[in-house]
């Protein structure tokens, strides 16, 4: 377990009431007669729940979300009870819970057939939406107000960004921006853009969600979010050089930039550009000094030659989780590259004592034994940095709302 979560348990142990409040947004449930536009209600979640994490909102994952309907055996579509939203809400510790529904008008002589794809088809040409929002604070057990959102078809990415401003501005009045700040940092795209997203997000292999991406991406140059979803497909293919063409493109202010930025590292290191790779993992590091940007980001100084460096920062990563053997034979391996070689055997006891049939912590022990150094040409024991592919940026700023409840 990662200290940030650790720290977590044991802050809640020390102080039983203290906790950031999370946010749960649930899937809309769609109205209208036809099962084509379900895709929307997922949407609507989606754009709610990162408009609110993009303003330091704990919002929950989709993951979380899917895992809780799954664990209660309730339909995505289905239309909730308030019983069952609560039902939700409790399930995942959340505190305040978004959800509601929206319904689909087709213009009188017109009809909507199939998937919108209204681009091409111009079946969005006089369809109106009617979306309906509420959020429930479970903690007091208390509806807030109803907001609603009217307009044409075509303005779905508008009028998803307006309900998030609306709900944002009640859930944080005092630290919400402005509407134009907001709708600045979150600009509206083409519908046919936000549907083929959906259907990527909602696809149920890999070469579906590609091509749903990649259709996405082409539609709106400026939509960043099937960028990073691109990469990440990429990643998970081992396609490092096409994964990092994509999370390049991620905007500065897209609620996925850092964690985009960290593949970005891991794809440059992979690729066997170490500098490149440390200096994603540095713009990552100034923002959310997470022990896993921090292993990193010193495993690219250490195959760049950078050794002091790659110290300094296995160091840092290891003072994060002192409980990961990942971090004790980096440091260990850093340790005995630099010939300090007592302290370096400490680490590798220590990675030993978790995994003891770790050959090369055993073997670099052996190593410090016997105050043996690098070999130049030595396959053994050269490029044995350990890399970190979780990143789990949220864990972060829960422990730091808990900590430091007034500061941003």
């Amino acid at each position: 377990m990662r200290t940030i979560l650790w720290a977590s348990v044991c802050l809640c142990l020390i102080l039983p009431s203290a906790q950031a409040v999370t946010y749960l947004v649930l899937p809309f449930f769609n109205l209208s007669k036809d099962p084509n536009l379900d895709w929307m209600g997922e949407s609507l979640a989606e754009s709610m729940r990162e408009g609110l994490s993009s303003e330091g909102l704990m919002a929950l994952d989709r993951d979380d979300r899917i895992q809780a309907y799954s664990r209660l055996s309730l339909r995505p579509y289905s239309l909730l009870t308030k019983a069952s939203v609560v039902k939700i809400g409790e399930e995942l510790d959340a505190e305040q819970v978004i959800f509601g529904q929206y319904d689909v008008k087709a213009a009188p002589d017109s009809a909507l057939k199939g998937a919108l794809n209204v681009s091409a088809k111009g079946l969005g040409n006089g369809a109106s939406l009617l979306i309906t929002a509420r959020v429930l604070d479970l903690k007091r057990v208390k509806e807030g107000p109803e907001f609603r959102e009217v307009g044409a078809l075509e303005d779905l990415a508008a009028l998803q960004e307006h309900l998030a401003w609306q709900t944002l501005r009640f859930l944080k009045p005092a630290g919400a921006p402005s509407e134009t700040e907001f709708r600045e940092r979150h600009p509206a795209v083409r519908v046919d853009a936000v549907e083929n997203y959906t259907r990527g997000l909602l696809a149920s292999n890999a070469d579906e969600k590609h091509r749903f991406f990649t259709q996405a991406a082409r539609l709106d140059s400026h939509y960043s979010l099937p960028d990073f979803q691109l990469g990440r497909l990429l990643w998970s293919k081992k396609e490092y050089k096409s994964a990092a063409e994509w999370f390049q493109k991620v905007a500065q202010g897209d609620v996925h930039y850092r964690e985009a930025s960290f593949f970005l590292g891991l794809c440059r290191y992979q690729s066997g550009d170490f500098a490149g790779a440390a200096a994603a993992f540095q713009e990552v590091a100034r923002v959310v000094p997470l022990s896993e940007v921090y292993n990193n980001l010193a495993a690219a100084e250490s195959r760049a030659n950078l050794l002091p460096s790659s110290v300094d920062d296995f160091r840092k990563a290891l003072e994060g989780d002192r409980s990961d053997p990942v971090y004790q034979f980096n440091l260990g391996y850093a340790l005995w590259r630099t010939g300090s070689f007592a302290a370096a055997a400490e680490r590798f006891h220590a990675a030993l004592d978790h995994d003891p049939a770790d050959a090369e912590a055993a073997l670099l022990l052996a190593r410090c034994e016997k105050q043996s150094g690098p070999r130049p040409g030595d396959s053994q024991t050269e490029g044995l940095e350990r890399l970190k592919t979780n990143y789990e940026e949220s864990a972060y700023w829960q422990l730091k709302a808990v900590l430091q409840p007034d500061k941003p």
